[in-house]
């Protein structure tokens, strides 16, 4: 009877253990485990190669000391945090565009000294002569730019036209005849430019159909 109890107070019999499958590493004698565990049965033989001597991590303070070398990469990026920095806080229009393209020329590889250059984010506003429906008027009549940009009048239709600056309508110290234009344009398609560096109001007019009303306003800011 007794040797019948002890047989039923004996544990049932162990199941077959379960594999195990570990997807810890040892790499250059440190242990660490996987990011990308291999499915279950596989072996490593495709990956134990590739992985010897690579980091099982990155670190970030690593990439941004290896991309910032030099004194010279560290100015580069100094100038494109303030630029953004311009860009969000300034309420002034040009100073935001000048500053989003000095930002957008460091992104891109530029060098600081290229993208400081004064004509550096300067561009040119395009002002038709004549309306596609032949209108005696500038279009648009009334333009906003920024120092460093130039204006390219365009005969579009009822020519023959040219832009003439009004004297007493423009800023002190600029001549009125060194942004003027000199004859007229009788060709469809014919141009004419002019670059604003002085800072300002400006007002000009059509000569030969100024009776008309084909007057302007420029503002250079």
């Amino acid at each position: 009877m007794l040797a019948l109890a002890l047989q039923g107070l004996a544990a049932p019999a162990a199941e077959p253990a379960a594999e195990v499958v570990s997807n810890d590493f040892e790499i250059a004698g440190q242990r660490g485990r996987e990011l990308f565990p291999m499915l279950l049965g596989q072996k490593c033989a495709r990956f134990c190669d590739a992985r010897a001597g690579i980091k099982p991590y990155m670190s970030i303070a690593d990439s941004q000391a290896d991309a910032v070398k030099g004194p010279t990469k560290a100015l580069e990026m100094l100038a494109l945090n303030d630029n953004l920095n311009t860009v969000i806080q300034s309420d002034a229009m040009c100073t935001r565009r000048h500053a989003m393209a000095r930002a957008a020329g460091l992104a891109a590889g530029m060098a600081l000294a290229t993208v400081n250059s004064p004509g550096f984010a300067a561009e040119t506003k395009m002002v038709k002569m004549g309306s596609d429906t032949g209108q005696l008027i500038f279009q648009p009549d009334e333009l906003t730019i920024c120092s460093g940009d130039t204006v390219t009048w365009t005969n579009n239709k009822g020519g023959p036209h040219n832009v003439v600056f009004d004297e007493e309508a423009i800023p002190d110290g600029v001549s009125q005849e060194s942004i003027s234009m000199d004859g007229q344009l009788g060709e469809e398609g014919a141009t004419f430019s002019k670059k604003f560096d002085t800072k300002g109001d400006y007002a000009y007019y059509c000569e030969p159909h100024r009776g008309a009303g084909m007057n302007a306003a420029l503002k250079v800011s």
